[in-house]
């Protein structure tokens, strides 16, 4: 048996006047899922730095509805980060600036999404194939707010053209103060496996000092250990596997400190956690939009749960609230006297076209 005290130590990180833990669980910004209600159950299950999802530049720019929603932040999910994207410096710049005025703890830039609409913008991953103009990007950005500025990024655009050890070095060299890495090519999209063993290869760069934190494939108290032990990462970035498990990170702080599986989540509390992610989406999205939206979370928060198909097809198709908190009811007596619910993270469902 493992001793209680942690197994691991890491000297604390710092980000700017961000102070974060030994060892660091971080929620990677996730296209239509990491909205404040999710952002929240993630925060009280123990992640300790949240961002938000990806926003457009340009869309701030315009002020497009959308796009200045997302900025919204709570202050009990601090520290949080803003990420946004784009594929031009003057917006970019003007982009840094509203940021900045919704008074976030950072600002994140995503040269990691690898979904076509973006990277034919030369945003996102689109900006790995030029990375003369990622650097001269990423400085004007620097330059354009008083907030830290951090990076998150792939690998490179394919195996031909991985050039992460120097791109980390030339984006602190021009005032990243920490950079986030998912170990996958632009090609690879969330395909085949993260490549790790970059994240060692960065971190042997005897230049560079900022915060490394890895991504991609974290879905496992056991590889999150891994991924600080063997490779050397000052955090982990957790992603899909937070995805109706926002458990996860209680579970692999308890892991790292002990040695010792932390036990799963109660079906209540499971329960509780839905209907939390619900009511929280209604505040605010407002009702219709609320239900609309949470719909895409029924499957993961019930993933492992046997025979849950028509529970989660009326879930999917009812718009009246009522029915809903109804429907959790009937799930939470029916299936009061099973066992072992909680599905291990590779049995979980995939979402497709989030950058995590």
């Amino acid at each position: 048996m493992q001793s209680r005290t942690s197994y691991i130590c890491t000297p604390m990180i710092k980000i700017g006047a961000i102070e974060l833990p030994d060892l660091p669980l971080l929620l990677a910004p996730m296209e239509d899922v990491s909205d404040p209600p999710f952002r929240h159950l993630c925060k009280k299950h123990g992640a300790d730095m949240l961002y938000t999802e990806f926003i457009s530049a340009d869309g701030l720019i315009r002020e497009a509805h959308k796009s200045v929603k997302k900025l919204d932040i709570m202050e009990d999910e601090r520290p949080v980060g803003i990420q946004i994207f784009g594929g031009e410096e003057e917006a970019m710049m003007r982009s840094a600036e509203i940021v900045e005025a919704a008074r976030p703890d950072l600002l994140d830039i995503n040269y990691g999404c690898p979904v076509k609409n973006v990277v034919c913008r030369n945003a996102g991953s689109g900006i790995l194939r030029d990375i003369d103009k990622m650097v001269r990007l990423t400085e004007a950005v620097v330059k354009s707010t008083k907030l830290p500025v951090t990076v998150k990024t792939r690998l490179g655009w394919d195996d031909h053209s991985i050039r992460i050890v120097e791109v980390a070095e030339r984006l602190q060299d021009v005032g990243i103060q920490a950079i986030s890495i998912h170990c996958r090519t632009r090609s690879q999209m969330y395909k085949g496996t993260a490549r790790w063993e970059w994240l060692s290869k960065v971190k042997e760069n005897p230049r560079l000092t900022i915060p490394v934190f890895g991504n991609g494939d974290v879905d496992t108290p056991e590889k999150a250990v891994q991924m600080v032990k063997q490779y050397g990462v000052d955090g982990v970035m957790i992603g899909r596997a937070a995805i109706g498990h926002p458990f996860i990170f209680r579970e692999m702080k308890h892991y790292i400190a002990t040695g010792e599986y932390l036990d799963p989540p109660t079906l209540s509390e499971r329960l509780a956690a839905c209907r939390t992610h619900l009511e929280k989406s209604i505040v605010w999205k407002g009702e219709k939009l609320g239900i609309l939206e949470m719909r895409r979370h029924y499957g993961p928060y019930f993933s492992g749960f046997p025979n849950i198909r028509t529970y989660r097809s009326r879930l999917v198709t009812t718009e009246n609230l009522s029915e809903i908190f109804a429907i959790l009811q009937e799930i939470e007596e029916h299936y009061s006297n099973e066992e072992n619910l909680l599905c291990s993270p590779a049995q979980k469902p995939v979402y497709g076209g989030i950058d995590a």
